[in-house]
């Protein structure tokens, strides 16, 4: 069922920027977390820098309105630290958590036109995510009573379909490999450049061990990010 959706999305991608497009090569910042409470907030996480690379492009279905896909390498995870102490020095675990996935967005894309001659506009956009998770570190530092220790590992991933209720290859050291959400962002077109920032709510709860996606809003991906685009053949 996912390998037909993915196909579906992907054949669909593969006619948005086959078609007349506006190609550009993107990259940017990601800061990335992951939601700890029912309603969906982060709590005390720290947001973990990392980043987004990939190709976009834009099909223009009128003056106003373009269809926008394309793929990207996009970084997920959180920063966590926990103090057993007042003391920052001891007594303390950090966690970096840093998945790194595929992503094939499908946005529709609002523009509001500033320079016709530069064809330069804002825009805002919205739309859906697939996501398949491809590499992954996970780095535990512990300090406990003058005691240090740490160590590193691969993320390792299951094939579980995000859409079922069913577990496929469930652990509690295993993520998903397949995320969904939705992206909401905007920002500038300047012709020659853009700058965009995005916000990506995850609806797929990410570990292995959870099935039901809508019972409440933990353990999902929260991912905020700030991208340049140049656009090509231009």
């Amino acid at each position: 069922m996912i390998t037909k959706k993915l196909m579906a999305l992907s054949l669909l991608t593969a006619m948005v920027i086959g078609a007349k497009a506006q190609f550009y090569v993107q990259g940017g910042l990601n800061l990335a977390n992951i939601t700890k409470t029912t309603d969906g907030q982060t709590e005390k996480n720290n947001w973990l820098p990392t980043f987004n690379a990939g190709f976009m492009g834009r099909f223009g279905l009128s003056d106003v309105v373009d269809l926008e896909s394309g793929v990207l390498l996009s970084g997920r995870g959180s920063k966590a630290e926990t103090y057993f102490t007042d003391a920052r020095d001891n007594n303390y675990v950090k966690t970096k958590f840093n998945p790194t996935y595929i992503e094939i967005p499908l946005n529709a894309v609002v523009k509001f036109p500033l320079d016709v001659k530069s064809k330069s506009n804002i825009f805002i956009n919205a739309g859906p995510y697939i996501a398949i998770g491809v590499l992954g570190k996970t780095r535990v530092d512990r300090k406990i009573i003058g005691t240090t220790s740490n160590f590193t590992s691969d993320i390792k991933f299951s094939n579980d379909d995000p859409f079922t209720s069913e577990q496929d290859d469930a652990a509690y050291d295993k993520l998903k490999r397949f995320d969904y959400g939705v992206n909401l962002g905007g920002g500038i077109d300047f012709g020659k450049f853009i700058l965009k920032a995005n916000y990506g709510l995850g609806l797929a709860k990410i570990n292995s061990t959870q099935s039901n996606n809508t019972e409440d809003d933990k353990n999902k991906f929260r991912t905020f990010s700030i991208s340049a685009g140049i656009p090509l053949g231009k």
